[in-house]
């Protein structure tokens, strides 16, 4: 039996540190996987889910900053690296302390063809060009150096569109049920995930990528379905479907087992309860934790502060990253909205803290917006929970789901909380004020940078500079038409709120304007903890030649950020 019969999906390189790594694969049958790393090797069991095969397999003693080629074997099988592995051995590079971070981030990919057909409807997948320039593949063309490969790659959000299916994934749907019938040509169910998300990752370059990059994800809506937890009326209307409640539960399940898991440290991950079933289960058949994933999917969708999908990392003292979920976290009572449940709030509160040179926060949906879209997200707020009278309910909701406006601004008391944390910890008021505060998101499908500063009401004394960068989208251009009106919004600065709703909303600690931007290239972009500040760039795929073999270009360069 070859390789390529037995390993479905990966191997993924996922948490990385100075000693230890984990890898994820998805095998085809119940199976003992080994992953081997010069003299460490880590022998673990597949569990079961949904009809499906998984693996994480945990290395530990590695040397710190080491490259590590490694091995996958399933079954006594070597599975990885293929005899036709055209891109190269994968390897673990572990970190070394005190050497500068440098991380790669992005959101937003659809998993079409990388041929003329696909290149014409969504542009270059800039994640496979960087893919091929990290491999050697395709030199970049006119001498300039991607500066080494990153320490992790962060995806923030839309790894894959459960609800605007590829031709591809049409076909499956096709294959396996009628798609004139609820819920058409959307994800339906587990084994509709399990194949988007190899459709998503089985392109040869990304899945090197993949294998040799470590990665780190969040959700955001598509992942589950586009406006996902809107608001009250929006999650009323999908719970009335036939369809909805099955679809929340499958896109849930299958994210614990292919993003979510492998976010997490071993430390963390052993005090998850599915993993410590998983982990200490010693019967003679495999695993299969069908029920108790269904179980826990079910009580995050109903429950969210049953189960958390945040996480975060430090990076000695030179970074902490703290990623965020503001999908499923969300408080959605008309008396009270906001982005983050109480227990969701305590958690980042308790992260928000100084003495390191740059806390960095990943959220999939911009803390700072474009100040005229900002604007327009808390006035739809405004006026869908009645703050203008309750005839405007109606309007306001229509706008809002109409419009998609549903981010940080949309959600003004806790963007108000999160907003004094940062001023808490710019002031030095949560241990030594970093250099930066640095926001890290996705989701709108063009790229740029904002910067802010506190409001002068506030009357506090900020030596942090509070940025946000982002990199949308890797693969989903945004519509033309749309980019003039993006254009238009990030021109003036941000004002107070509170003063432009007339007292009606919180009013805003910060101010903020864009600073670079807006690019609209597919893009993934790269950050480096330098020691004159923060150093961003923004690269993006190019055809010049030959469709499979897209070239590296960078779209901008920002600088000394801190």
């Amino acid at each position: 039996m070859s390789g390529s019969d037995v390993l479905r999906l990966g191997p993924l390189l996922r948490y990385v540190d100075d000693t230890t790594a984990t890898v994820w694969v998805e095998t085809t049958e119940a199976a003992t996987v080994v992953v081997a790393a010069g003299d460490r090797a880590a022998t673990t069991r597949t569990f079961a889910a949904h009809g499906h095969h998984y693996a994480l397999a945990e290395l530990d003693g590695l040397e710190p900053g080491g490259h590590h080629p490694y091995t996958v074997d399933v079954g006594g099988v070597r599975v990885w690296p293929t005899r036709e592995q055209e891109y190269g051995e994968s390897v673990i590079a572990t970190l070394r302390p005190g050497k500068p971070l440098r991380m790669a981030f992005g959101s937003c990919r659809v998993s079409v063809s990388h041929d003329e057909e696909g290149h014409e409807a969504h542009g270059v997948d800039a994640l496979r060009a960087y893919a091929m320039r990290m491999a050697g593949i395709t030199g970049d063309g006119d001498g300039q150096d991607t500066g080494g490969w990153p320490d992790l790659v962060l995806f923030l959000g839309d790894q894959v569109y459960a609800d605007d299916t590829s031709v591809e994934m049409k076909r499956f749907i096709e294959e396996r049920r009628d798609p004139s019938e609820s819920p058409w040509y959307e994800l339906k169910d587990y084994e509709e995930y399990a194949h988007l998300y190899r459709l998503a990752w089985s392109d040869p370059a990304n899945r090197w990528l993949l294998s040799t990059l470590p990665s780190a994800m969040i959700f955001d809506d598509h992942d589950i379905r586009d406006d996902w937890n809107t608001s009250l009326s929006w999650r009323r209307e999908m719970e009335q479907t036939d369809w909805w409640h099955e679809r929340v539960v499958a896109g849930l399940a299958s994210y614990w087992v292919y993003q979510h898991l492998g976010n997490l440290s071993p430390a963390d991950r052993a005090e998850d309860p599915l993993w410590q079933r998983i982990s200490t289960y010693d019967g003679e058949a495999e695993l299969d934790i069908s029920a108790e994933l269904d179980e826990l999917a079910d009580a995050a969708d109903q429950r969210p502060d049953s189960y958390r999908w945040s996480f975060s990392r430090d990076y000695d003292t030179q970074a902490r990253l703290v990623v965020i979920d503001s999908r499923a976290a969300r408080v959605l009572e008309p008396a009270r909205r906001s982005i983050l449940d109480d227990e969701e709030m305590a958690w980042l509160d308790k992260r928000m803290r100084g003495d390191v040179d740059h806390l960095l926060v990943g959220t999939s949906l911009p803390f700072l917006l474009a100040p005229a879209i900002h604007h327009a997200e808390s006035f739809s707020e405004a006026l869908a929970t009645g703050r203008f009278g309750r005839w405007l309910r109606p309007a306001g909701e229509s706008l809002r789901q109409a419009a998609d406006l549903e981010h940080w601004a949309a959600f003004q008391e806790g963007f108000a909380r999160v907003s004094r944390m940062v001023l808490e910890v710019g002031s030095g008021q949560r241990g030594r004020a970093p250099r930066t505060v640095t926001f890290l998101s996705g989701d709108v499908h063009h790229s740029y940078v904002a910067e802010a500063e506190p409001d002068p009401l506030e009357n506090v004394e900020v030596t942090t500079r509070i940025i946000q960068a982002v990199c949308s989208p890797i693969r989903n251009p945004l519509p033309r038409f749309m980019r003039g009106v993006t254009a238009l919004a990030g021109k003036g600065r941000a004002r107070p709120t509170g003063a432009l709703t007339r007292g009606r909303m919180p009013r805003s600690p910060l101010r903020w304007r864009l600073t670079k931007g807006p690019w609209y290239d597919n893009n993934l972009a790269v950050l480096e903890v330098l020691p004159d500040g923060l150093r961003l760039e923004w690269w993006c795929g190019r055809v010049e030649d030959d469709d499979d073999r897209p070239a590296l270009r960078s779209v901008a360069v920002v600088e000394g950020i801190g």
